[in-house]
């Protein structure tokens, strides 16, 4: 055996992780540019004092009061509100996911998405030791739900994954297309990730509108986006409470730290504050789709805080143009494509001054 004894499909393979590099206008992970006010930081350091002062104790394994107020904030998105016992918590959206193939998939079980999507997914699988069946998203990257659906029923997945908005594209689900796959999944968990939920277009419903119709039905969010709070690490879902007992299962012990839960709290609390930027952000959004494609660039439709465009003979050369002016983007999604983050006013002309001058320098 070759030391370290390491699983054999885990031998050569890269860790997960987008370039950090040391630049002046950082678009390439979908953080939120704004960060929080002094009041947000002063109410944050005081919560986070006061959990100091316990920390000789484990904290609350089952963070009740961080579940309530989780369920107050998602009611805000469903008339018909969501319970704290409907709602899980984890360390960012990526151990929400972990968790959920880890109690509900592993050996002899698959996972299902549709390409392109987050690239975490297959990961997950991999690491709960679960098959990973990939289908396919059309031209426009939107989900043909008879194909889908048939796939679904033909492969029965114990849990289908379906970011709405996807990430890379931005594109977003109908609620349409979540019944019909819930339906056909049968007892298989449809996992909707809305990471990127808060910034969807006027009009888009959110998922958990149908967690009462669907008990298969999984909604996941994070506080890193539109909260502004990548640097808190605090994901969450709402679900059938049967679903988040299941998951207790396989928690690690104490698995959110008394200062995490502060902090959780304390930004809860300032949530009007935080979300203020969203629609700023969005209208951001929206010129830079419209600018793109008036520079003769195909762009995907986004309910996102991120625009896909596209296409290059060559992505990379145009991404190292880009950086080497100063702005990083993420070279991701379909062969061609790039995708950039929605910064602020000054960063976002930046972008698109860099833009102008590489496509020029290319052509």
């Amino acid at each position: 055996m070759t030391f370290p004894p390491l699983r054999e499909e885990l031998r050569g393979l890269e860790p997960y992780g987008a370039p950090q590099l040391d630049v002046p206008v950082q678009l390439n992970v979908n953080e939120n540019p704004y960060g929080p006010s002094p009041a947000c930081v002063a109410d944050i350091a005081t919560a986070v004092a006061h959990a100091a002062t316990t920390l000789n104790r484990y904290p609350d394994r089952e963070f009740v009061e961080l579940r309530g107020a989780l369920a107050s904030y998602l009611s805000r998105d469903t008339p018909h509100g969501i319970a704290p016992e409907q709602v899980w918590a984890a360390n960012g959206s990526n151990e929400v996911m972990l968790q959920l193939l880890q109690a509900f998939g592993g050996p002899g079980r698959s996972a299902m998405s549709f390409a392109p999507t987050y690239s975490m997914y297959p990961e997950y699988a991999r690491d709960s030791v679960t098959e990973w069946v990939q289908g396919r998203r059309e031209d426009d990257f939107s989900i043909d739900l008879d194909a889908a659906a048939a796939l679904v029923r033909e492969k029965r997945p114990a849990v289908v994954l379906l970011p709405s908005p996807n990430n890379p594209t931005g594109t977003a689900l109908p609620p349409e297309a979540v019944g019909a796959l819930c339906e056909a999944a049968g007892e298989g968990l449809v996992v909707v990730d809305e990471a990127y939920g808060e910034f969807r277009r006027t009009g888009v419903p959110s998922a958990l509108e149908l967690l009462p119709t669907y008990r298969n039905l999984v909604v996941t969010r994070t506080m890193s986006k539109a909260f502004a709070a990548a640097g808190l690490r605090l994901g969450y879902l709402a679900a059938d409470p049967a679903i988040c007992d299941a998951i207790r299962v396989v928690r690690l012990p104490y698995h959110l730290s008394a200062v995490t839960q502060a902090t959780a709290l304390a930004a809860l609390r300032h949530a009007p504050e935080l979300l203020g930027k969203v629609d700023e952000l969005r209208a951001e959004r929206d010129d830079t789709v419209a600018w793109l494609r008036a520079q003769g660039h195909q762009v995907a439709d986004s309910d996102a805080n991120f625009a896909l465009f596209g296409t290059f003979p060559d992505r990379h050369a145009v991404w190292q143009g880009l950086l080497d002016r100063g702005v990083l983007i993420r070279e991701v999604g379909p062969e061609g494509w790039l995708r950039v983050s929605i910064g602020t006013a000054d960063e976002m002309k930046t972008f698109k001054q860099a833009l102008t001058e590489v496509t020029e320098e290319k052509s």
